[in-house]
């Protein structure tokens, strides 16, 4: 498959070079350049983004904020000359983050996580039942887990970390696609990075949950919402 991209970026040399990365490498194919993040909006929206490359320190608005402005965004990879970012990329779950000059090879190995990320997504969709199981790619092979050993997942910078009963699985996939493909009447997002199976849990205290001897916080801003999706229907009290 090509994975179609989008570069943002507003310096014209820096755009150039992304764009003729890109035209390096087969799988890749580019739909759109633009300088300013507000006018890539529209094909952003579309299904014809499938990988957006988004520089940080751009005029009116960061390339960060930008992306938390989106609705559906893509896997995206920032590009910055500032190191420091790097952090707030993680943190909206991005597939890599370059630091500005970017070497080929170092791109190469951002992109080639982006094209795991779709092939994994693929094969979930062709082989797996929604509601029995599903592939990860983990330790350099693909894992079969089933949607009942799993515990709860946290996110790990540009890891995610799937916890079962046995044992815990650390993958290149953000966290994002994980939390879109895992059936949101088994799962529920209870904080920025963390996942947990609805039916996994033990105890509720506070803003603390905990399954087993896990104990796995809730967001202040999210335990209305939180509390509301697991308590519905299921909360048996004295009238």
């Amino acid at each position: 498959m090509n994975i179609k991209c989008v570069v943002i970026d507003d310096e014209p040399l820096a755009r150039k070079g992304m764009i003729e990365y890109i035209a390096d490498v087969d799988f890749l194919e580019l739909s759109g350049e633009f300088d300013n993040p507000l006018q890539a909006t529209g094909l952003i929206s579309s299904v014809e983004t499938q990988l957006l490359f988004l520089d940080i320190q751009m005029p009116k608005i960061t390339g960060i904020d930008f992306f938390r402005t989106l609705q559906h965004p893509p896997p995206v990879i920032f590009t910055t000359a500032y190191p420091q970012y790097a952090l707030d990329g993680f943190e909206v779950n991005a597939l890599d983050y370059l630091v500005k000059p970017i070497s080929f090879d170092r791109f190469l190995k951002a992109v080639l996580k982006a094209k795991e990320f779709y092939e994994i997504r693929e094969t979930n969709s062709k082989e797996a039942l929604p509601e029995d199981y599903f592939f990860i790619k983990a330790d350099s092979k693909l894992v079969k887990l089933f949607f009942e050993d799993v515990l709860y997942v946290e996110a790990l910078q540009n890891y995610v970390t799937v916890h079962t009963k046995d044992k815990k699985y650390m993958t290149y996939l953000t966290f994002r696609s994980v939390e879109e493909y895992l059936p949101a009447e088994k799962f529920i997002k209870v904080h920025k990075s963390f996942i947990v199976s609805v039916s996994k849990i033990d105890t509720i205290e506070g803003n603390d949950i905990r399954i087993g001897q896990q104990h796995i916080p809730i967001s202040r801003n999210q335990k209305e919402e939180v509390m509301e999706k697991l308590l519905k229907n299921r909360y048996l009290n004295r009238k």
